[in-house]
């Protein structure tokens, strides 16, 4: 089938979600240009566009992000692999792209999401901090993109029926063999059963002791630290690191496999388990004993996302695969403890299974959007953890207080050692 005719097959295909901006476009021309860029799901569902980024194949589980802003935080986030990520917000790209912002701390998880797809081509960078354009970026990343797509009837076939097995593609030439992606979809394993934190983790440990970027100034070394956390790296976000920092923290990254022993050979004055991709059921084969090992030492424990899910496995719940999951940078949840609700950025497909908690372990926040577990605590220990992300400031900064509150906790330990 030539290209063509894909592009007039797909214009029906939106049409039937309701997306008349891609049939009207497609009225005018005598001769429909080329698709160079193709996203085909598991069920044979296909969107054709202009490829952009890395040129190539990859497959993976695609889910849309509600964000307005930090794409590239989101493309470099680690909680992203083996996802493609369809972005609601239609102008995708206009700040352009900086070393600065990205979220990937260790050199494993360097390609992070391994697609993005956007409603519009991006336009070219205007803004101070720029350093490039987010096509050359995309490039250097190895990450294939997708423009020109309808991501109204993509975002409505998720919420639908759930999160996609897909294949993206990008070919210059416009060749594209949709059986043969096709098959490759529907054979994805998808992330059910997937650990994915050996596969983004550091290979060896590093220090980090540095702050919050701010202007004029950047990032700042924190040059005397209060306390020393390791880190269990399954993951982790370079802002995670940076948001310890401004509490007075050295932090110690491990990686993912770390024993509990080796973790408290470090001293530390609190462990951080860290956000990261996959199945946390998986990663929680070999990591949740360690983490148990870690809670009974009466260390104060701190989880974000990934981390928060395996502190819950830890003690005793369940955790379970969501159709659409949260991904964005405006869901509202309640922390249940001063009846506040915080505006918080979110990446999971998974989550604690509020009805599987054990006893003395306390919900303290919930998702406002369905009512999900997003925090819990263990009563008499000085541990908790939130299934969002507190480093992340689109609140602009509702849950900071969070890492304060981990501070606290460390302050209280250390004067009762």
């Amino acid at each position: 089938m030539g290209a063509a005719a894909l592009w007039r097959w797909t214009a029906h295909f939106d049409t039937l979600y309701g997306a008349p901006y891609v049939t009207a476009a497609l009225a005018k021309p005598t001769h429909p240009p080329a698709a160079t860029g193709a996203l085909v799901l598991a069920d044979g569902s296909v969107f054709l566009g202009e490829g952009l980024g890395a040129v190539g194949a990859a497959d993976g589980e695609v889910c849309f992000n509600t964000a307005m802003t930090g794409y590239q935080e989101i493309l470099t986030d680690p909680s992203y692999a083996a996802q493609i990520v369809a972005f609601t917000f239609p102008h995708i790209g206009n700040v352009g792209a900086n070393d600065e912002d990205v979220e990937t701390s260790s050199p494993a998880a360097a390609a992070a999401a391994r697609g993005a797809v956007f409603r519009a081509r991006p336009t070219p960078p205007s803004n101070w901090r720029a350093g490039g354009d987010l096509d050359s970026w995309l490039k250097t990343r190895g990450v294939i993109a997708l423009a020109g797509v309808d991501t109204r009837a993509l975002t409505r076939r998720i919420r639908e029926h759930g999160m996609a097995n897909a294949v993206i593609a990008h070919a210059p030439d416009g060749a594209f063999d949709l059986d043969k992606l096709h098959a490759r979809a529907k054979a994805w394993h998808g992330l059910d059963g997937l650990d994915l934190a050996k596969e983004v983790t550091t290979a060896q440990s590093y220090v980090v002791s540095e702050g919050r970027w701010r202007w004029p100034d950047g990032v700042t070394e924190v040059k005397k630290p209060k306390f020393t956390v390791v880190v269990m790296d399954y993951g982790v976000k370079r802002n995670i690191l940076r948001a310890l920092g401004d509490v007075g923290a050295r932090c110690v990254v491990l990686p993912a496999t770390a024993t509990a022993e080796e973790a408290l050979a470090h001293k530390p004055d609190g462990v951080l388990l860290s956000n990261g991709p996959g199945d946390p059921a998986a990663t929680g084969k070999y990591a949740a004993p360690e983490i148990k090992k870690l809670v009974d030492s009466g260390v104060p424990v701190m989880g974000v996302c990934l981390g928060h899910q395996m502190l819950g496995l830890a003690l005793g719940a369940k955790t379970k695969k969501m159709a659409q999951g949260h991904h964005g940078a405006n869901h509202p949840v309640q922390d249940k403890s001063t009846g506040k609700v915080e505006i918080v950025s979110m990446n999971h497909g998974f989550a604690i299974d509020a009805a599987t908690l054990p006893k003395g372990v306390k919900e303290t926040h919930v998702s406002l959007f369905d009512g999900s577990n997003c925090g819990i605590e263990l009563e008499g220990k000085p541990v908790f953890s939130v299934q969002h992300h507190p480093e992340a400031s689109p609140g602009p900064q509702d849950s900071h207080y969070l890492f304060e509150r981990f501070a606290e906790l460390m302050k209280k330990k250390g004067k009762a050692a």
